[in-house]
């Protein structure tokens, strides 16, 4: 390892005996916030740039190939190690030995998942009726042994509250992956192009964390000393166990039964949908882990500060959800075309349920810092119940009895977390409440007078209708915050400019 004054072996030193102030913990999670939040923003206005354009030159029948080796891959994602790297976030003791144990796990389990996938290819092309997708999983399995190079640097650079590196690395890995998707799909490579795109995102990603992070460490197999590594490392393991029976539990019950072209628009339909719970809320809860870590060390109460993340991450989610579904026919046509019009009523669907999903989403953080991992791993296991019985329920319906089941599920799963999360950190659902209830109220102004437009003044063009409808919808947004909850525009406001603002009541 590197012994400069600069190395991570210094770096560890005091990392180990952390010193908390407000001031600068305010002004550096702020920092932190501002880079892995708005570097995925960037990085994510790269890929729907790309995503528009190639969407354009595939099929739905692409997608839904590509999804059904998405489904194997995720699968076995959950063993790849990264929730041991991620116990490097909330212990209290580390030093070079544990950070190389770690790295020796990860590339232990990045070996043998890799030749599960390869050797497990066939049988997965077998169960989908798809030769295609055995040769798409052969070739995916590289995206495992990248993971080590990955999933290390990252948390190492997390504990640290050094986001902006991740930042760029992760910007720079969209644009190399966006070049690739448009390259192959204009040469007419089909889903291969979206294959190949995805490993070159792994690859680059990679390469530049482990430039980025400067953690030149060796890995050592021994286990001895890093049990409570392990142990918690090994319930988030079973905790993303049960969130992948969750997130891909659609698609496993609805492959053999839906035709890809339906399979396609569903999974895609997904995937708009997920923009903001699934590519937005990770970056914050990377973040909110290691801020709600380094308060619990120093003996703060966590509640207040779940409650402003709560406030923060809802102001930004609910509105955005219910504005696609509000304008989602409009957004389908301008940005992906009239082959995509099946997508409509998909997207819309899926929209209203995931306010709720965002919700239960950004819980799991706070009390894994706390070092109760068993909090998620119970939601885990619930979601893993709920979201299958419902999926089971509605797919003989299409792809709008899956959206159908997104509207049971999603709450149902909301409202059991709030129900193990709030009382461990002393936060009441009245607080809850009084922290989303502006959000709420919000919204729904926000829908009734957009639903008015569209009903009383039609517009033909539908460019011109999604931007004056969203310009409406925003602006209405907007003018309740500022009419109605002024004071919370004005924390809001003092919390972006890191001035002193008095706690949410927990």
């Amino acid at each position: 390892m590197d012994t400069t004054p600069s190395s991570n072996e210094s770096n560890m030193g005091s990392i180990a005996h952390p010193v908390h102030d407000d001031s600068g913990f305010a002004s550096r999670v702020r920092s932190a916030v501002a880079w892995r939040w708005g570097a995925q923003v960037g990085a994510q206005i790269i890929t729907w740039t790309s995503t528009f354009l190639v969407v354009r030159l595939l099929d739905p029948t692409d997608y839904g190939l590509f999804a059904m080796s998405q489904v194997v891959v995720t699968a076995l994602a959950f063993l790849n190690g990264g929730s041991f790297a991620t116990s490097l976030v909330q212990t209290d003791h580390i030093d070079e030995r544990r950070v190389g144990q770690v790295f020796g796990l990860l590339l232990t389990f990045a070996v043998i998942l890799a030749s599960i996938q390869f050797l497990f290819a066939p049988y997965a092309a077998i169960y989908f009726d798809e030769p295609v997708v055995a040769d798409m999983l052969r070739l995916q399995a590289i995206i495992f042994l990248t993971v080590p190079f990955t999933a290390l640097p990252q948390e190492w650079l997390g504990r640290q509250l050094q986001f902006r590196k991740q930042g760029q690395v992760n910007m720079g890995s969209a644009v190399v992956g966006a070049v690739t998707a448009l390259i192959l799909a204009w040469m007419d490579w089909g889903v291969w192009a979206l294959v190949y795109a995805g490993i070159a995102i792994f690859v680059s990603r990679a390469i530049g964390l482990m430039f980025a992070a400067r953690l030149w460490v060796k890995p050592i197999f021994n286990p001895r000393g890093a049990w409570d590594l392990f142990t918690f490392g090994g319930t988030l393991t079973l905790c993303q166990l049960f969130w992948i029976i969750q997130s891909q539990s659609d698609i496993v019950i609805a492959g053999p039964t839906m035709t890809t072209y339906d399979l396609g628009l569903y999974s895609q339909a997904l995937f708009l949908a997920l923009i903001v719970t699934g590519r937005f809320i990770p970056p914050i809860n990377e973040v909110a882990l290691a801020a709600y870590s380094e308060l619990h060390r120093a003996k703060k109460p966590l509640g207040p500060y779940f409650l402003k993340t709560v406030r923060l991450v809802m102001m930004v989610s609910a509105p955005a959800y219910i504005g696609l579904a509000l304008t989602s026919e409009n957004a389908i046509l301008v940005l992906m075309g009239d082959k995509w019009t099946g997508l409509i009523p998909i997207i819309a669907g899926l929209a209203i349920a995931m306010p709720a999903f965002a919700l239960h989403l950004i819980c799991s953080p706070v009390t894994n810092a706390m070092g109760r991992p068993r909090v998620y791993l119970f939601t885990a296991v619930s979601g893993a119940v709920i979201f299958p019985a419902a999926f089971l329920w509605g797919v003989h319906s299409g792809p709008i009895g899956l959206v159908h089941a997104w509207w049971i599920a999603a709450p149902v799963l909301c409202a059991l977390t709030l129900t193990v999360t709030l009382p461990r950190i002393a936060v009441s659902p009245t607080a809850l409440g009084r922290a989303i209830a502006p959000i709420a109220l919000a919204c729904a102004a926000m829908a009734i007078v957009v639903i008015a437009v569209q009903q009383f003044v039609p517009i033909e063009s539908p460019l011109l209708a999604l931007a004056c409808h969203a310009i409406l919808g925003a602006s209405v947004y907007a003018a309740t915050f500022w009419f109605g909850f002024r004071n919370i525009v004005s924390e809001t406001w003092a919390l972006l400019k890191n001035t002193k603002v008095e706690p949410i009541t927990a």
